[in-house]
């Protein structure tokens, strides 16, 4: 397991069964490091007791600590382990400042555009429609304007590159990865490319590992 010279206590990450959640389970993997998993889930209760209700009032998974600190939303805990614990060669955001800042640029459009934009909408309107009230033609429209803006992934990975940025594994194929995987769940039309992409990266040792901490424990 990866070093953490100067932690103040164990890393801790709540959440499990999700998207989201898989996201720093992933991150975790990569970079080798030990944690306790603490798999409570959304919309179960467990996310509305007092003890959780205290390291977040958002109410939301996941959410890491590490010792005195927390930081919840996936992709701010991958950047997180990624500037704390990873070397120049394992970081998932790169240290460079042009492919760093690529490597954000594809964040943002990812978390934004599919997450929130589109495959949440679909979320909230077909599983969730007993809270939100369904509603098929808005599911519709926020898959096609997925496939809208999935016309740049498709550029990107034109002619078979391995990874978004800079030849490299870094976040933004976490984020891009589970929105296909969650697309794909959703029968959301992808491209070709776009699944082999995927294959590839749902292939990675560190996501089979991070794919069985994120199973919710049954009781």
């Amino acid at each position: 397991m990866a070093a953490r010279a100067g932690s103040t206590g164990p890393l801790i990450l709540w959440g499990a069964g999700t998207s989201r959640a898989i996201r720093a389970h992933w991150a975790l993997a990569e970079l080798g490091l030990d944690y306790e998993s603490r798999p409570i889930q959304p919309r179960s209760g467990e996310t509305k007791t007092p003890e959780y209700t205290a390291l977040t009032a958002r109410q939301k998974i996941p959410l890491l600590q590490d010792g005195d600190f927390t930081i919840t939303e996936s992709a701010a805990i991958i950047a997180y382990l990624s500037d704390t614990y990873a070397t120049e060669e394992t970081a998932l955001v790169p240290r460079s400042p042009k492919q760093r800042a690529q490597c954000l640029e594809w964040c943002f459009f990812i978390l934004s555009e599919l997450d929130a934009a589109s495959l949440y909408v679909i979320r909230r309107h077909r599983d969730l429609a007993d809270i939100y009230g369904a509603a098929p033609e808005v599911c519709d429209a926020a898959a096609a304007y997925f496939g809208q803006q999935m016309r740049s992934v498709e550029r990107a990975l034109s002619g078979c590159p391995c990874y978004l940025v800079g030849g490299r594994f870094t976040a933004a194929d976490i984020l891009l990865s589970t929105c296909i995987s969650w697309a794909v769940r959703y029968e959301v039309p992808v491209d070709v490319r776009v699944l082999a992409y995927n294959a590839r990266m749902t292939s990675r040792p560190a996501y089979l590992k991070a794919s069985d901490r994120n199973t919710p424990l049954v009781s």
